[in-house]
């Protein structure tokens, strides 16, 4: 069943409900200890903590996972998660600063560690049937205006694979990447390793003309790549679009504008796996616990890793 954020506040507003809840995720079956795997496990209850009782580990549910030393109530943990989960334009740190009463740099942190998270998914499939392939341009100083730059005074490349809705694909997978040019060799390298040049029926793209090349590069024949044609206005050609594509575009850009409204160039990536991630979940009813469960699964990020001096993007 599908929670909503009622129900959070309910069912998870105190931190002894929140431990329970990822005590029967984390062990569904039976309490484990994580350095000798023995399910002798004495629980101390003061201290919220499990003492094994083969090889005498203290552990708690929060052990080796992303809560691990957290100084913030798990009941706030739980909330954020769930906003994440469900605004389908994200959520920016100040405002979770504001509905949580927490500092910026706790909510700026919190945030990236559930992105984190979210962008540990297992191995993807190569996406097959009709796939959209387009490249955008975010952030930099905008045309005509004298007003500062919003991502480092440049404009930052994504490329977008998008599986068109099917009888066999009915969730339409999305694919976002941060890179640094569209250059043919660039886009055969994501066209290679998302698409399965075998299955694919159609690609749509563009005109660019590092497309061909790209195409060629990759393996894919050349009936099985279609071109609308942007520059002499045509944007739909009977089934030939990149329109499906372009909505996931449109869908990022309002999430930037209207929410983030300040994206680094270094942390971009987190914020196109974030989308992708609620995307493709979008019709899943048990997100928030999934989410969850990638939580546990997902090792601590320190707060200096994220703003570690990286030369690549500096701005």
């Amino acid at each position: 069943m599908s929670t909503n954020l009622c129900q959070v506040f309910e069912q998870y507003g105190d931190d002894v409900r929140c431990r329970e809840y990822l005590e029967a995720l984390r062990w569904p079956n039976k309490v484990t200890c994580p350095e000798c795997k023995s399910e002798k496990i004495s629980r101390v209850k003061l201290r919220h903590v499990f003492d094994c009782d083969s090889c005498r580990y203290q552990f708690s549910v929060t052990a080796g996972t992303i809560f691990h030393d957290t100084h913030l109530p798990l009941h706030k943990w739980f909330a954020v998660t769930y906003l994440l989960c469900e605004s389908r334009k994200g959520m920016s740190a100040n405002q979770i600063k504001r509905m949580l009463g927490i500092s910026y740099k706790t909510a700026w942190y919190l945030c990236h560690r559930i992105r984190k998270a979210m962008a540990a998914v297992p191995p993807q499939l190569p996406l097959t049937g009709t796939i959209e392939v387009d490249e955008t341009y975010v952030g930099g100083r905008r045309r005509g205006s004298g007003g500062g730059p919003t991502a480092g005074g440049h404009k930052e490349i994504v490329i977008g694979i998008r599986q068109r809705n099917s009888e066999a694909n009915p969730s339409g997978e999305l694919r976002f990447f941060h890179t640094e040019d569209v250059k043919s060799g660039t886009l055969a390298k994501y066209i290679r390793e998302n698409i399965s040049t075998d299955a694919v029926d159609v690609i749509m793209t563009d005109e660019l003309p590092a497309y061909p090349p790209a195409m060629m590069k990759a393996g894919v024949h050349g009936t099985r790549h279609k071109t609308i044609r942007h520059k002499r206005r045509i944007y739909v050609e009977g089934d030939i679009h990149t329109n499906t594509v372009e909505s996931a575009f449109s869908l990022l850009k309002r999430g930037i504008v209207g929410t983030w409204h300040r994206i680094s160039a270094k942390h971009l990536e987190a914020y196109l796996n974030e989308m992708c991630f609620r995307f493709n979940n979008r019709k899943n009813p048990y997100l928030f616990r999934d989410t969850l469960l990638k939580m546990i699964e997902s090792e601590n990020m320190e707060y200096k890793q994220l703003t570690a001096f990286d030369e690549q993007h500096v701005a």
